[in-house]
C-alpha cells in the first residue's frame, strides 16, 4: 500500500450530496459543520448565492441548509458549500417526471385477490405557507416576488428612526394554506411594553376577528430585548386578500407599516387516480396501513355494486358530498386508506377554471396612494368585445378626467385619476355574463399638523377655541385633555368643528376645572397646548362723579365694581387718603365710598380710586363753593391765599401721568391783578439764591390769556380765583410752578411743587439662570425708572417660541427679582418677559429673554471603575447614563478629593466627551475618592462614585507572555508575504521586551519591533528565505522574566528536477527516471508533473499530476511517433518555475510480429493484515479533540476493531472511527483525564490478524490562576 499521507481535517461533519428532482419541485441541501456559528457560503457555478425568493439559506447552530424553490432546467448546474478552507461540491440533476396510467376501480370483494402493485411515489412536497421561509414576505436580497405588480411589491427599505426592527412584508399564499406575518420591536429604549394593533384595509381592527382562522401571538426575548408579534392566518380564503397594516405605539412614540396579502386559487393535480392512491396494500403495522373494518357498515348495507367504469370522477363526488358521506363513498369505490384520503383531500387545491372571455383577469387587489392615479388592465379573447366597468355594482360612466376608458387591441384599461378615499371600493369588469373582480385600496398618507395649537389664558365663563391646521382635508383627528380622550357629551361641554384642513375644539363656559394640557393627534403627528383660566376682569358698574359742595356740607364719592372681594385705595391729588374724624372710607359688597364731612376749602382737589391688582383708576373733582362778601378798600395790594409756602415737602402735589393737572389758586387785589404762571427746573431753590430763569411763562390779565406756550395748558381767571390746568400730564410736566400776581398796589408770589407719577419703565430682558425637566429659574434687573412710586412687584409671562400668545404666570405681583417658572413641556422652546408694577399700574413688557428649552439633567453615569493605576496616575472608565433626556450630552466632569475631605477638585480644566480619563500628578500613597458627573443644558447630573477610596500606588504584576494559539506551531509564510506577529503580555510596571533570532539579535533593517504596555509586534514587510528560524521574545521586570518562542518557515517555489532519463522503451510504453531537485523551496516536495510531447507538433500534454515517485511509466503512446518528456517539481507553494526536459527522445517502433503472451498461473493476492504504521503514544490536553492514527494493509480488506483497556469501544458515541485507503483514525471527542489508558487496534481477515496498541495520557488544562500559584 502507498505510504499514508497527512489528511486535511474537513470543517464539515455532514456534507451535502448530489440530488435529482423534477421541474417545479423544491429541493433542500443540508450540511453540518463541526463547530457552531461557523460562517458558511453557498455557491452556484463558483458564484456566491444570496437569500432570495428563489434561494432560501438558513442556519441553526451547526446545521446549514440551502433550499431551491420552483426548480427549472437552468438550475441543473454545480453547487458548492464553503466553510473556512473546506469546500464541498455537489450537483443538482433534473429527472423526467413519470406519468402513470390511472388504475381502474377494483372490486372490494375480499374473496377476489387484488393484484400486487407498487405504491405511487409522493411528489416532492412544496413548502406551504406555514412552513416556507418566505411566507412572511421577507426577501433578503430586496428583490420583489415574481408575479406581483409593482404596487404590491414589499417595501424593504429600513426606517432607522422608527420603532420596528423588522417589518411585516407582503406575501402570497394559496387557498387553504397558512401564512405568518412577523413584526419585531426593540425594547431597549422603551419604558413599557409596546402596544401593537393589526388592521385590514383602513380601520378594521383584527383583534376582534381572532378565532379559528386568525391568531395573534406575541413573546419577548429577554436576552436580545426584542418583542415579537405574529399574525397567523390559518386556512386562507380568497377574501383574505387585500392590504393590511400593523401599528405599534409606546407612550409618545408611534410607528406603522403597510403590507399586502395575495391569495391564489388552488389548482388540481392532473392524472391522479384518488382510489388507487388511497388503497392500502401493505400489512405492516404502521399508523396509516392495514385493513379497515367496515363490518358495522356491511351489516346495515345491501350488496355493494362495483362500478367498472373508470371514467367516474371520485374526487368530484367527494368535493360535492358532505363530510358525513366520506366513509360511505370510500367503501363504495374501494378506497381503504381513509385517513390518507382525508389528508390528501384537505391538501387538494381547487381547480382553476379558465375564462373563455378573459385571457388575463384583473389582479386580486390594487393599492394606490391618495391623490395619485391607478390603471387597471385586462386582456380579452375577442378584440371586438365590449366591456363594462362597475364600481360596487354600479356601472361607471366616463365623466370628465376622473375615469378614462382605453382599448388597445385586445387590452382594456380603466384609469382613475386623483384617487380619493371615495374610490376605495370593489371594481368589476364584465363581458356578457363573465366578469373579473378586484379591490382597490387607497392608501392615505400620514396626516401632518401644519399649524400647531397655541397656549391660551382666558377668563372664567368665556368660550375657548383651540385651532390647528392639518395637511389633508377630511382627516380624522383625536383630541385629548391630560391624556384622556375628549368626546361629545350630553352637556355639550366640548364641540368639535372641521372646516377644510382646520380642526377646532370649542369649550363653552370654561371653569377652573378646564385648566390643563390639550393635545390633538393624527396618524402623522401631534400638538400640545396649555389652557389657563383666570377669574373675570373687573368691570365698573358705577363711576365716581365730580362734586360741587358748599362749606360745612358733606361730599360723598361712590363707585361700584363687578367683584365684591376687590379692595382699593383712595388718593387725593396723588396722595393716599387716610381715614380721620372727617374722612370715612367704606367697602360694602361691590360699592366703595369716600365720605368727607364738614367740607372745607382745603378739601377741594382731584380724588382717585385705584382697585388693588388692576392697572386702571377712577377719578373725579371736588369743587368747593364759597360765598364771600368782602369789603376791601380800593387799591388793595394783591394777595395769594395758599396754606403752603411752596418750599416744603407738604406743598408737593402728586398727579398721575395721563390725568388732568388743575391748580386753583385763590387771589385778591383791587384792581384785579395780572396773574403770571411760570415753570422752572425740577426741585425748589434755596433762600438767598437768585430765582432761576423760568422755562415757560403763561400770563393772564382781566380774564384773558396773553401768552400760551402749549396747547395742553389752559389758564383761566375768575373773580377771586386763578386756575392753571394741564390736560394729560406727562413726565416732563414735573417741576416747580410759580404764580405771580401784580397790580398797581403791589405784587405777591407763591411756588407750587408738582410731581408726576407714572407706571415704571419696563425692566431689562430677563436672564435664564437654569432649566429643569419642566421648569426654569429666571432673573431680571429692576427698571431704571420706577415711575415716581416704589415698585411693589413684578408680573411674568411666557410663550412658546413659535407661538404669538403670551401666558401670565402669576396674578399677584412677585416681589423678588428671581422666579421659578413651572409646568412647562420638556423639549419645547420658550421665551420669558417681565412687567414691573407700582401703585400706579403695570409697566410695558420687557424685551423677551433668549429662547430656552426645559430639559432635565441626565441620570448618573454607570459602571465607574478603575482601569489602571500607578504611583502618580489613575485611569478611570465608565459608561454613558441610562437616561439621556431630550438635550444633547455636553460632556463629563471628573473630580477627586482626599478621603475624609469634602473639597472636590476638578481633574480636568473643562468637560471631556470620552468615557475614560487618565488623571496624573496624584500624591503617591494617598487614599483618594473620585466621582464623575454628566453635563447637559440643564446642568450636572447626580455623581457616580467608586464604592471605596483608592490608594494611589502601582500594583506589582509578574510578567507573563500570552502566546496566541496559532503561533504555538510553525508559522509558514511564502516569500514576499508580510509577517505581522502580535504577542500580548502582562506585567506591571511596564516590562522590558527583548527579541532574538537563533540566539542572535535581530537585524533592524529587515525586522521592525514595536512595543506597547500590553503587547509587542514583530513586523517584516517582505519576507525572505533567510527570515526562517526560531524567534524568541523575553519580557523582564527586574529579576523576573518570561520567555516564548515562535518558529517561522518561509517557503518558496522549488527548483527543477535533476537528470531526467529514458530508461527503457518497449511496445507503446516508455520508462522514465529522474532525481529530486536540489532546492525544495524550504518545504517538502509534494509531487511531480510529467508531460509528453510529439517531436513533430511540439504540443505538450500532461501525463501525471502530483506524482510522488521519481520514476514512472508512460503508456498508450502512438506507434511511429517520437516523444520527448519533461518534469516539474511541486511543493505547497506551487510548480517549479523551471523544468527538467529529457535529453533523448523515445521512438515507438512499428510492430511486425504478433505477440503471444505466455500463460501464467493466477497469483494469490491474499495477505494477512499487517500494520505498516503503528500507533504512537500521545499526551493530550483535556477538552480538545484527540486522534490516534495508524495504517494497515491486507487482502481482503480486514475488519477493524478498537479497544480501550481491552474493552470494545466500537459502539460508544464518544469515539469516531475513520478508514481511508488503509489509514485508520480514532477520534476521541473532548477527552477528560478518565479517557487515558491503553488503546488497541485489531485488524482481522480470512488470512490472519494483527494488533497494535499505544498509551494515551490526558492532561488537565492549565488556567491563569494555576500559573499565578
Amino acid at each position: 500500500m502507498p505510504e499514508p499521507t497527512k489528511k486535511t481535517v474537513s470543517a464539515f461533519t455532514k456534507k451535502p450530496k448530489t440530488q435529482a428532482a423534477e421541474i417545479g419541485a423544491t429541493v433542500i441541501f443540508e450540511a453540518e459543520t463541526e463547530k457552531p456559528d461557523v460562517k458558511v457560503r453557498w455557491q452556484r457555478d463558483s458564484k456566491d448565492i444570496a437569500s432570495s425568493y428563489k434561494y432560501t439559506i438558513s442556519a441553526e447552530g451547526n446545521m446549514h441548509s440551502l433550499t431551491i424553490n420552483n426548480i427549472v432546467q437552468e438550475d441543473a448546474v454545480g453547487y458548492a458549500v464553503i466553510a473556512g478552507v473546506s469546500k464541498v461540491k455537489f450537483e443538482l440533476k433534473i429527472k423526467e417526471s413519470e406519468v402513470k396510467e390511472p388504475q381502474k376501480a377494483v372490486s372490494p370483494d375480499p374473496a377476489v385477490a387484488e393484484p400486487k402493485h407498487e405504491e405511487p411515489k409522493e411528489a416532492t412536497p412544496t413548502p406551504t405557507g406555514s412552513s416556507a421561509p418566505d411566507t412572511s414576505g421577507t426577501l433578503s436580497d430586496g428583490s420583489a416576488p415574481e408575479g406581483l405588480p409593482e404596487s404590491h411589491r414589499p417595501d424593504t427599505r429600513q426606517d432607522l428612526t422608527g420603532l420596528f426592527t423588522e417589518k411585516p412584508q407582503s406575501g402570497e399564499v394559496n387557498v387553504g394554506e397558512n401564512i405568518t406575518f412577523v413584526a419585531r420591536v426593540c425594547g431597549e429604549s422603551l419604558l413599557k411594553k409596546p402596544t401593537v394593533k393589526w388592521f385590514k384595509g383602513k380601520w378594521m381592527d383584527l383583534a376582534s376577528k381572532s378565532g379559528k382562522h386568525l391568531q395573534l401571538k406575541e413573546h419577548y426575548d429577554r436576552n436580545s430585548k426584542v418583542y415579537s408579534f405574529e399574525m397567523h392566518i390559518i386556512a386562507a380564503k380568497a377574501n383574505y386578500a387585500g392590504a393590511y397594516r400593523c401599528e405599534v405605539s409606546s407612550r409618545d412614540k408611534f410607528d406603522s407599516c403597510n403590507f399586502d396579502l395575495v391569495v391564489h386559487e388552488a389548482r388540481t393535480t392532473d392524472g391522479l387516480d384518488i382510489r388507487t392512491a388511497f388503497r392500502r396494500t401493505s400489512t405492516e403495522a404502521s399508523e396509516d396501513s392495514g385493513e379497515l373494518d367496515f363490518s358495522a357498515l356491511l351489516k346495515k348495507r345491501e350488496a355493494v355494486h362495483v362500478s367498472t367504469e373508470p371514467e367516474v370522477d371520485v374526487w368530484e363526488i367527494l368535493q360535492k358530498a358532505p363530510p358525513s358521506e366520506y366513509e360511505k363513498i370510500a367503501f363504495q369505490y374501494g378506497i381503504t386508506d381513509l385517513r390518507g384520503m382525508l389528508k390528501r383531500l384537505k391538501k387538494m387545491k381547487k381547480e382553476e377554471k379558465k375564462s373563455a372571455a378573459f385571457l388575463r383577469k384583473l389582479d386580486p387587489a390594487y393599492q394606490v396612494e391618495k391623490g395619485h392615479k391607478i390603471k387597471m388592465q385586462v386582456e380579452v379573447a375577442n378584440p371586438d368585445a365590449e366591456v363594462k366597468w362597475l364600481k360596487n355594482g354600479q356601472e361607471i360612466h366616463p365623466t370628465g378626467s376622473k375615469y378614462i376608458f382605453e382599448s388597445v387591441g385586445n387590452k382594456r384599461f380603466l384609469t382613475i385619476n386623483n384617487c380619493t378615499l371615495a374610490d376605495d371600493a370593489a371594481y368589476t369588469c364584465m363581458i356578457g355574463e363573465e366578469k373579473t373582480v378586484t379591490e382597490l385600496f387607497v392608501k392615505e398618507p400620514p396626516v401632518l399638523i401644519l399649524r400647531n395649537l397655541e397656549d391660551q389664558m382666558v377668563m372664567k365663563g368665556e368660550r375657548v377655541e383651540f385651532e390647528c391646521e392639518v395637511s389633508e382635508e377630511g382627516a380624522q383627528v383625536k383630541w385629548e385633555k391630560d391624556g384622556v380622550e375628549l368626546t361629545r357629551d350630553e352637556s355639550f361641554k366640548y364641540r368639535f368643528k372641521t372646516d377644510g384642513c382646520k380642526h377646532v375644539l370649542i369649550i363653552n363656559d370654561v371653569t377652573k376645572e378646564d385648566c390643563g394640557h390639550y393635545r390633538v393627534k393624527t396618524n402623522g403627528g401631534q400638538s400640545l397646548a396649555e389652557l389657563m383660566v383666570q377669574e373675570k376682569q373687573l368691570e365698573v358698574y358705577q363711576n365716581i362723579a365730580d362734586l360741587t359742595v358748599k362749606a360745612k356740607d358733606q361730599a360723598v364719592f361712590k363707585c361700584e365694581v363687578s367683584d365684591e372681594n376687590v379692595k382699593g385705595i383712595w388718593y387725593k391729588n396723588g396722595v393716599e387718603v387716610k381715614p380721620d374724624a372727617r374722612t370715612l372710607i367704606t367697602h360694602i359688597g361691590r360699592i366703595h365710598k369716600l365720605t368727607i364731612d364738614d367740607v372745607k376749602p382745603e378739601d377741594e382737589a382731584d380724588y382717585t380710586f385705584v382697585p388693588e391688582g388692576y392697572a386702571f383708576n377712577l377719578s373725579a373733582k371736588l369743587n368747593f363753593l364759597e360765598v364771600k362778601i368782602d369789603f376791601v378798600p380800593r387799591q388793595d395790594p394783591p394777595k395769594i391765599h395758599l396754606d403752603c409756602t411752596g418750599r416744603t415737602a407738604e406743598s408737593t402735589i402728586l398727579v398721575v401721568a395721563g390725568n388732568k393737572l388743575r391748580l386753583d389758586v385763590p387771589i385778591t387785589g383791587d384792581p384785579a391783578p395780572t396773574v403770571v404762571w411760570t415753570k422752572g427746573e425740577k426741585g425748589s431753590f434755596k433762600e438767598g439764591e437768585s430765582r432761576p430763569e423760568p422755562r415757560h411763562t403763561w400770563t393772564v390779565k382781566n380774564g384773558e390769556v396773553l401768552t400760551d406756550s402749549d396747547g395742553r395748558v389752559h389758564v383761566q381767571s375768575t373773580k377771586g380765583h386763578c386756575i392753571f390746568t394741564i390736560e394729560g400730564a406727562e413726565r416732563q410736566d414735573e417741576g416747580v410752578y410759580s404764580v405771580i400776581v401784580r397790580n398797581p398796589a403791589g405784587e405777591d408770589t407763591a411756588d407750587i411743587n408738582v410731581k408726576v407719577v407714572d407706571v415704571p419703565d419696563p425692566p431689562a430682558a430677563p436672564r435664564i439662570l437654569s432649566v429643569g425637566e419642566d421648569s426654569c429659574v429666571v432673573q431680571w434687573d429692576p427698571p431704571l425708572f420706577d415711575g415716581g412710586q416704589p415698585v411693589i412687584g413684578y408680573v411674568l409671562e411666557r410663550k412658546k417660541k413659535k407661538s404669538y400668545r403670551w401666558m401670565r404666570l402669576n396674578f399677584d405681583p412677585h416681589k423678588e427679582t428671581t422666579y421659578e417658572a413651572k409646568r412647562m413641556i420638556e423639549g419645547v422652546s420658550y421665551e420669558m418677559r417681565v412687567y414691573a408694577v407700582n401703585a400706579i399700574g403695570m409697566s410695558r413688557p420687557s424685551a423677551a429673554s433668549q429662547p430656552f428649552v426645559p430639559v432635565a439633567p441626565t441620570s448618573e453615569p454607570t459602571g465607574l471603575c478603575v482601569d489602571d493605576i500607578s504611583d502618580t496616575t489613575i485611569s478611570l472608565k465608565w459608561k454613558p447614563p441610562e437616561r439621556m433626556g431630550s438635550a444633547e450630552l455636553e460632556g463629563y466632569g471628573v473630580e477627586y478629593c482626599k478621603e475624609g475631605s469634602d473639597e472636590w477638585i476638578p481633574a480636568l480644566s473643562g468637560l471631556t466627551e470620552k468615557t475614560s480619563v487618565v488623571i496624573c500628578d496624584l500624591p503617591t500613597g494617598e487614599k483618594m475618592q473620585f466621582r464623575v458627573r454628566a453635563y447637559n443644558m440643564a446642568g450636572p447630573s447626580l455623581p457616580a462614585t467608586l464604592q471605596q477610596a483608592v490608594t494611589i500606588r502601582e500594583i506589582m504584576q509578574r510578567p507573563k507572555i500570552w502566546l496566541p494559539r496559532n503561533l504555538r506551531q510553525t508559522l509558514i509564510k511564502k516569500v514576499g508575504e508580510t509577517i505581522n506577529l502580535v504577542i500580548p503580555f502582562q506585567g506591571k510596571p511596564r516590562p522590558q521586551v527583548t527579541w532574538i533570532k537563533d540566539e542572535e539579535p535581530l537585524d533592524p533593517k529587515q525586522v521592525s519591533i514595536r512595543n506597547s504596555d500590553t503587547d509587542t509586534i514583530l513586523f517584516i514587510r517582505r519576507s525572505e528565505r533567510k527570515d526562517s528560524g526560531k524567534y524568541e521574545v523575553q519580557v523582564q521586570i527586574e529579576n523576573v522574566q518570561d520567555r516564548a518562542s515562535v518558529n517561522i518557515q518561509i517557503v518558496d517555489l522549488p527548483g527543477p528536477p535533476q537528470n531526467l532519463k529514458i530508461i527503457d522503451v518497449w511496445g507503446f510504453n516508455v520508462a522514465l527516471e529522474w532525481k529530486p531537485p536540489k532546492d525544495n523551496g524550504n518545504c517538502d516536495i509534494t509531487g511531480y508533473t510529467i508531460q509528453k510531447a510529439d517531436k513533430k507538433t511540439q504540443e505538450w500534454y500532461t501525463v501525471y499530476e502530483q506524482y510522488r515517485r521519481t520514476n514512472c511509466v508512460v503508456s498508450d503512446l502512438i506507434m511511429g511517433n517520437e516523444y520527448m518528456f519533461r518534469v516539474y517539481a511541486m511543493n505547497m507553494v506551487g510548480l517549479s518555475p523551471e523544468l527538467c526536459i529529457s535529453k533523448d527522445s523515445a521512438y515507438i517502433q512499428k510492430t511486425g510480429i504478433v505477440y503471444k503472451p505466455p500463460s501464467y498461473k493466477e497469483h494469490d493476492f491474499s495477505e494477512a493484515p499487517k500494520f505498516t504504521h503503528p500507533l504512537a503514544s500521545r499526551s493530550v490536553i483535556a477538552g480538545y479533540n484527540a486522534t490516534l492514527s495508524c495504517s494497515v494493509r491486507g487482502i481482503p480488506k480486514p475488519k477493524i476493531t478498537w479497544y480501550k483497556n481491552k474493552m470494545d469501544i466500537t459502539n460508544e458515541a464518544k469515539y469516531r472511527m475513520f478508514s481511508n485507503q488503509g489509514v485508520l483514525t480514532l477520534e476521541i471527542r473532548k477527552p477528560c483525564p478518565f479517557d487515558g489508558g491503553v488503546y488497541t487496534c485489531k485488524a482481522v481477515n480470512d488470512s490472519g490478524e494483527d494488533v497494535v496498541e499505544c498509551k494515551l495520557e490526558v492532561r488537565s488544562q492549565v488556567t491563569k490562576e494555576d500559573i499565578k500559584k
